[in-house]
């Protein structure tokens, strides 16, 4: 998809490892935060947007509108960043109509119904199928947790 410069599952959406490592690698100006929550959420909207440097745009949005928003395209010098805490949001994007090419886990900490998947990645056995589904869908998925780290393949862990 055109614009799209990472599109990454990290739980802890924006940090520092999105605001160091990843915003120079991709030479992004817009971040997409895709979280229905977050985006209910006027608080985590406003932390959000405080922790983006001013010269980077940053959009809150549910699975539903950012679809339609994905559908529409970006501007050509847009450099987007795609952050999701989950892979089902990810599917719920790909059951609307987004294809994804490449996807990116950078975190998914430890927590109920979920164990060790890959060193501090942890998924739940849910998550492990959906994992399945984006990668059965073509979409080459890595986890990376840095842009300095080298890429591990998830389709050899599942």
């Amino acid at each position: 998809m055109q614009g799209i410069v990472l599109t990454r599952i990290d739980d802890r959406l924006i940090h520092g490892q999105v605001m160091t490592s990843w915003l120079n690698f991709t030479s992004a100006n817009k971040i997409m935060v895709i979280d229905d929550q977050s985006a209910a959420d006027p608080f985590m909207k406003t932390v959000l947007k405080n922790a983006v440097p001013g010269n980077v745009g940053l959009g809150v949005f549910t699975a539903e509108k950012a679809a339609a928003r994905l559908k529409k395209g970006f501007k050509p010098d847009d450099k987007v960043i795609i952050l999701v805490k989950y892979p089902k949001t990810i599917l719920s994007l790909m059951e609307q109509g987004i294809k994804f090419e490449h996807l990116n886990i950078g975190g998914m900490g430890a927590g109920s119904g979920r164990e060790k998947f890959y060193k501090n990645i942890s998924a739940s056995e849910e998550e492990k199928e959906i994992l399945k589904k984006i990668v059965d869908s073509g979409c080459r998925t890595e986890i990376q947790i840095i842009a300095e780290d080298a890429k591990v393949d998830v389709a050899k862990l599942l």
